[in-house]
């Protein structure tokens, strides 16, 4: 039963140790080029708009704007990882 177990288990996933340090170069890369992309795109949404999004959020507790900036965000960061996963 645990023999089964241990077969079902994913292994691609481990990484010997002596192919650490590209994969881990590339990991470094991947998240660099990811939060380029994410400020890029949170400062486009933020010029975009007529007003000020930290005015509307903080001080007029627009709930309905930080709610749509969480769905940009989410929906940027699926791309993203899209983007990289290939």
């Amino acid at each position: 039963m645990l023999n089964l177990l241990f077969n079902m288990l994913p292994l691609g996933f481990v990484v010997k140790l002596e192919e650490l340090l590209p994969v881990l170069i590339t990991t470094i890369v991947f998240v660099a080029i990811g939060l380029i992309v994410f400020a890029v795109a949170f400062f486009i949404v933020v010029k975009v708009t007529p007003f000020s999004v930290k005015k509307e959020i903080e001080e007029d507790q627009n709930t309905s704007l930080a709610i749509i900036i969480g769905a940009i965000i989410i929906g940027v960061a699926i791309i993203i990882a899209s983007a990289i996963s290939g």
